[in-house]
């Protein structure tokens, strides 16, 4: 068992994400069971959850005449246009069956305010509204963080980045991520995971 100072952060591993979802990341599910084996490692567990309202700003289906992974503004700068994905309370935004629940310490749900996306588990895409995540962690005197889960070079990397800027000890296991790569994204995030002094194994 790791040290208590020590938190392992399971990102967005939810249906849809996952092969046969709307926004589906190759191999998504194939990290399932290592997540799961690794969970016995932590005494603390935290999961993030994708939870959308149907009308979200930044679904392509809600801006007529555009197209899925579009670039679009935002009042808080450039935003993909995501397919339709993880809407509350649907069976795309639940979790894969095959995570263990039981492990959870803390189930934080993100992007479910209308207006803006949240790709990060700690700050809305403004990079000002908080999660509360921060605030959690350190409550139980928490510095330490792994990261897992989908996609790596999207929600994993910008929490990644978030969790360093804050001042966390931060490693991405990138054998429990999968990818997106929309037009080279992987290579460039992981640049700046491992140029912010993010730890990138696996």
């Amino acid at each position: 068992m790791r040290p208590a100072t020590d938190a392992l952060i399971v990102i967005d591993v939810q249906n849809d994400f996952c092969p046969g979802g709307a926004l589906a990341v190759a191999e998504g599910d194939a990290i399932v069971p290592g997540i799961t084996a690794l969970m016995a490692e932590f005494a603390a567990v935290v999961l993030t959850q994708d939870w959308h309202p149907a009308n979200h700003s930044s679904f392509a289906a809600n801006h007529p005449g555009t197209a899925p992974f579009s670039l679009t503004k935002m009042p808080y700068g450039p935003q993909v246009l995501w397919p339709t994905h993880c809407v509350q309370g649907s069976e795309g935004a639940a979790f894969h069956a095959g995570l263990d629940m039981t492990r959870a310490d803390l189930i934080l749900r993100k992007g479910f305010r209308r207006a803006i996306d949240s790709y990060s588990a700690f700050f809305e895409n403004d990079q000002t509204t908080q999660t509360g995540l921060d605030g959690y962690l350190r409550d139980r005197g928490i510095s330490r963080l792994v990261l897992t889960g989908l996609a790596t070079d999207f929600c994993v990397a910008f929490s990644a980045l978030d969790a360093a800027r804050l001042g966390y000890d931060v490693t991405v296991r990138m054998d429990l991520c999968r990818a997106i790569d929309l037009e080279g994204s992987l290579a460039t995030m992981q640049a700046r995971m491992t140029d912010a002094g993010i730890r990138l194994e696996g």
